[in-house]
């Protein structure tokens, strides 16, 4: 009998996750299924599991699956059987918010299931849409978001109100970037960021924090290289048009490109050229993490931002 539980299984695994059909698991699955992550012990029903499958067909259109190996321990009817599987595929549209990359990939899982009278009541699952992210190197930072504790004290008893962190950020200066790259079509495109820093010398890499909802994320998103710009002080008009919504930030812009396409914008106090290296998944935000490929600097003073202000950092004093 294990013969036809296994190949059950098989089938309804090849019909959700190839051909879309998942209402396959309706005739295995218990009104009282739930499916736990083993990585972060939360439950899921089937109707969540079934908005994933297809959300992940759409993302990847040519997805196929492969069952690798069933290992059922006990009777049919009351059992666990361990399930262990790969998946190829190509990211072609978007998957939730994030946008495609073209490229391929290769993920793997197992999954246990627990048979109560025929019927699966529990999965327990060692993959999950953000395991596919990882395996296409766009990691998320999945452990920088705890579950909320209910505690909204400033004071050390609990995590900092949301006004207590933005008034410590108002506090930080930063410089002024914008942050550019080529789209699909060949145009160039920017944004304003202010969440820019140096990681490292030794190699050369540097990060960029982008707001997934910006108009020019998808593109950045899907591009090789980037553009960093340190704006000057002569380069307000520049500051205002990057911080507008238009369409046509460029056309009234001096630019060149960098010896990998990226826009570089003339009259920057500095400007790098960075090749993108990894892509961090931030809930709201992706951090990009590039590794400098070509720079360029002068002596102009940079524009310096502090608590939702501009300023000219030419007449800085220096500290005695």
């Amino acid at each position: 009998m294990s013969r036809d539980l296994k190949k059950a299984i098989t089938e309804a695994w090849h019909a959700a996750w190839d051909k879309g059909d998942v209402s396959v698991f309706d005739q295995l699955i218990d009104d009282n299924f739930r499916r736990k992550s083993a990585h972060s012990g939360g439950l899921i029903d089937l109707e969540a599991i079934k908005t994933d499958i297809l959300a992940i067909r759409a993302a990847f259109p040519d997805l196929t699956t492969v069952v690798d190996h069933i290992v059922i321990d006990g009777d049919d009817r009351d059992c666990k059987a361990a399930v262990y599987w790969h998946s190829t595929g190509t990211f072609t549209e978007p998957l939730g918010d994030v946008p495609p990359t073209g490229t391929s990939v290769v993920t793997h899982g197992s999954n246990l299931l627990t048979f109560d009278a025929g019927k699966i009541i529990l999965e327990e699952a060692t993959w999950d849409p953000s395991a596919l992210l990882a395996d296409l190197g766009l990691k998320s930072l999945s452990s920088a978001f705890d579950q909320e504790s209910g505690s909204v004290s400033d004071n050390l008893d609990g995590e900092p109100t949301k006004e207590a962190l933005k008034a410590f950020n108002r506090q930080f200066i930063t410089g002024v970037t914008v942050v550019t790259a080529m789209d699909a079509e060949g145009k160039p495109r920017g944004l304003a960021v202010n969440s820019y820093n140096s990681v490292s010398l030794e190699p050369p890499l540097v990060m960029v924090c982008v707001q997934k909802s910006s108009s020019t994320y998808a593109s950045l998103f899907q591009a090789s290289h980037m553009g960093i710009n340190i704006l000057g002080g002569g380069q307000r008009d520049t500051l205002r048009t990057f911080a507008s919504k238009g369409a046509e930030k460029f056309a009234e812009l001096d630019w060149h490109q960098g010896p990998n396409g990226s826009p570089l914008l003339d009259g920057s106090s500095a400007s790098i050229e960075v090749e993108i290296k990894e892509r961090f998944q931030a809930h709201t935000h992706t951090i990009f993490v590039g590794r400098v490929r070509s720079a360029e600097a002068t002596d102009d003073d940079p524009i310096i931002y502090k608590a939702g202000q501009f300023f000219d950092s030419s007449e800085l004093a220096p500290l005695d």
